[in-house]
């Protein structure tokens, strides 16, 4: 704590490795170049040292953010002295001028969230440590007293459509919660809202349990990520341990629960926010309606990790695709816009441009508050189930294009390698995916059903489990959570 990263001062330079060579133009290269510290007490530059900071080690443990601040503000050593002596301020000055700068506390709340980044706005933060502890570091000062706190009025002013409802069912990954009105929501809530067994299984239960005593269904979460898309650790080890049979039969579940959601008799209106990757995406691609946050990073990004989409992401794209195109002749004007999304793993950068990606309908909503998105789903499902909901029966005629498309997506996928634009795996990927978009190993254009479709996307997702270079990519990835390029 008693140094800081700063620049060299000038007439210094940093640190250098003797052994690595300058660049051509005679800087030192990025290898040479090492970061220093300014010693605040001899003001002298010397080797930078990670200080040991235990609490801090410890409250990444705990998960809900408030409560981890809580433990940290509050802890008796140079970390909750350092809080108390910044963060501390920071809120007494907010709780201080809030009323003459406000009609309302949570105004300050939302501008601290929406513009600087804060998890929690000040009140929030306020009241997850507890006023009165706050208010004892300022007191002793005489700064501001606990009763001028209190008269700011704190408040909740999040719609708390969750909180306020009676839990039907929980494991450890997600909750069935009845949140009024014969609505039924299921909230994940596994870390980053990874979807695992858990989830899946919650999703069953839920559908089953909203067919048989709610009007509809609203998937979503408080959480900042919707999801950041399948357990990739659990997939990882089976696929090492060569237990083939158990990850196809966690692409079978993962599929049924999409389809479920599909085909469920009671509307069902999926709320993403933040980040909504793979089967986050897949679970939005399978709702009767999608009420999404204007801040939403959509999209199918399972290329990076070496699969394509299989719990009904690829097939639903390619579905919806030729549902806009009618009668067009031309399917692989259709199918290469499809095939460059899911390829490239795009991601939207709000909720209108996950409708130019094909994410989003049309007949999908975007709420431009984040506090009122799980409302507005509620109330987009209490539509769906008073205009008279009949459910969708699976598709039997979607069309593709056979042979044909195959080998021009092939002819395509042959010419980027040759460029150097894609790797060797890159270009088994989308082999592998221009084989499931023309539909399989088909002589010539014709319909098929989603079941064959799903069925294509698993044996493609399995056979690339198989591939060395995919397991590269996916440990990579857990490790480093970029991607890699092999």
């Amino acid at each position: 704590m008693a140094a800081m990263s700063r620049r060299p001062a000038p007439g210094r330079t940093a640190a250098r490795d003797p052994d690595a060579a300058d660049d051509e133009d005679g800087r030192p290269s990025k290898s040479q170049l090492k970061r220093q510290a300014l010693d605040l007490q001899t003001l002298e530059y010397r080797p930078q040292h990670k200080p040991k900071l235990p609490s801090i080690e410890a409250a990444k443990a705990i998960e809900d953010t408030g409560a981890r601040i809580k433990a940290l503000f509050l802890g008796k050593d140079r970390v909750g002295e350092f809080l108390r002596a910044t963060l501390g301020d920071s809120l007494l000055y907010a709780a201080r001028v809030a009323p003459d700068i406000t009609h309302d506390p949570a105004d300050i709340d939302r501008a601290m969230r929406w513009g600087f980044g804060w998890e929690l706005g000040p009140f929030e933060t306020l009241r997850a440590i507890g006023v009165e502890n706050v208010a004892e570091t300022a007191t002793r000062s005489g700064q501001i007293s606990v009763s001028a706190i209190e008269k700011t009025e704190i408040r909740p002013e999040r719609i708390t459509v969750l909180r306020g409802g009676a839990v039907v069912k929980r494991n450890p990954g997600a909750s069935l919660v009845d949140v009024g009105d014969g609505v039924l929501a299921i909230e994940f809530h596994s870390k980053m809202n990874a979807i695992g067994g858990d989830t899946i299984a919650m999703i069953d239960a839920g559908i089953k349990e909203a067919s048989q005593n709610f009007r509809a269904v609203v998937v979503g979460n408080d959480a900042p990520n919707f999801s950041a898309g399948a357990n990739l650790m659990l997939l990882l080890l089976e696929a090492q341990e060569g237990n083939w049979d158990e990850v196809d039969l966690m692409i079978r579940a993962f599929q049924r629960a999409t389809m479920a959601l599909r085909t469920s008799p009671v509307p069902v209106v999926v709320a993403p926010a933040g980040l909504t990757l793979g089967g986050g995406c897949e679970m939005c691609l399978h709702g009767d309606r999608v009420q999404a946050a204007a801040e939403s990073y959509i999209g199918l990004v399972e290329v990076g990790v070496g699969l394509i989409p299989a719990g009904g992401g690829t097939k639903e794209m390619l579905a919806r695709a030729m549902e806009r195109a009618g009668d067009t002749p031309n399917l692989l004007a259709v199918v290469q816009r499809v095939f460059e999304t899911i390829g490239f793993g795009k991601v939207s950068t709000s909720g209108p441009e996950a409708r130019q990606l094909g994410y989003l309908r049309d007949v999908d909503g975007i709420s431009m508050n984040r506090d009122l998105l799980l409302a507005d789903a509620k109330h987009v499902a209490l539509e769906r189930a008073a205009a008279g909901y009949v459910a969708p029966q699976p598709r039997t005629n979607i069309r593709v294009g056979g042979a044909d498309l195959l080998a021009a997506l092939k002819l395509g996928v042959h010419l980027a390698w040759r460029a150097g634009q894609l790797s060797d795996h890159d270009k088994t990927i989308g082999q592998k995916l221009a084989w499931v978009l023309a539909g399989g190993n088909l002589a010539h254009a014709s319909t098929v059903t989603e079941q064959h479709l799903l069925d294509l996307e698993r044996e493609a997702f399995l056979s690339l489990c198989g591939e060395l270079k995919t397991q590269e990519r996916i440990a990579h990835t857990l490790k480093t959570g970029k991607t890699l390029r092999n």
